[in-house]
């Protein structure tokens, strides 16, 4: 098994005034060649948009994009026609393929909209865009890994043209889980949203990552009550 730490403020800080982000790969003006990417997982960026501002409408073009908001309300339109508003509990995604055009908006005036974007590489290029989102039975999430995201259109949660998956889960204190990775060659990106956590020796604080692979699995032991996010892909 090898891994790598990614301690939560080892990440590239950009504080824009209305965007305060935190980057763990390099991302725009964050530039580190050791942090490019794990695997086809290009982004991970943690996201605090302050009241009634957001992104511009800006290109993107073969790439699956993920949204996940932790708190407020995030406004989304897009060329293909889509004005919709995302929440806690919400995943949104959209694969950009052969190009689409979006803005993301602080849709509230008086509080900040908190969101996880993420950017995973796909397996085909040149995709007719699409957009999606679902909202997530939160009680699904208790004292276990619910899948979110996958390669499979049938599957729970949203799914992308790579062969990725992505699972949340709220654990409760010494309540132990073991994820099985689910493709032969990926590796998992654990990331910690809430609380601590512990995988094999390494010890997680709130928004410390580990990557894990050439392993078949992990097991994640909450020290308190945590909410973690793992993002299962192929390390290319």
């Amino acid at each position: 098994m090898k891994s790598v730490y990614h301690k939560a403020d080892t990440r590239g800080d950009a504080n824009h005034g209305w965007l305060h982000s935190k980057h763990s790969f390099s991302f725009a003006n964050y530039y580190n060649p050791e942090r490019m990417n794990f695997g086809v997982l290009r982004v991970l960026n943690d996201d605090i948009v302050s009241g009634g501002m957001g992104f511009g409408t800006h290109p993107h073009k073969d790439m699956e994009i993920i949204s996940i908001p932790l708190s407020g309300d995030l406004e989304h339109k897009d060329s293909m026609g889509n004005t919709t508003v995302i929440k806690e509990g919400d995943v949104q995604v959209m694969s950009a393929g052969t190009g689409v055009q979006h803005s993301e908006k602080n849709k509230n005036e008086g509080e900040e909209v908190r969101f996880l974007q993420i950017w995973i590489i796909p397996n085909k290029e040149n995709v007719t865009p699409r957009y999606d989102q679902i909202t997530l039975d939160k009680q699904k999430l208790d004292n276990t890994l619910f899948q979110i995201l996958s390669p499979n259109k049938n599957d729970d949660g949203v799914w992308v043209h790579q062969d990725a998956w992505m699972h949340m889960g709220n654990l409760e204190k010494d309540n132990s889980v073991t994820y099985d990775l689910k493709k032969s060659g990926n590796g998992v990106y654990v990331f910690v949203l809430e609380g601590t956590i512990k995988v094999g020796e390494q010890v997680l604080d709130k928004r410390d990552a580990l990557g894990v692979w050439e392993t078949d699995s992990i097991t994640i032991e909450p020290n308190e009550t945590s909410k973690v996010l793992l993002i299962d892909v192929p390390m290319i």
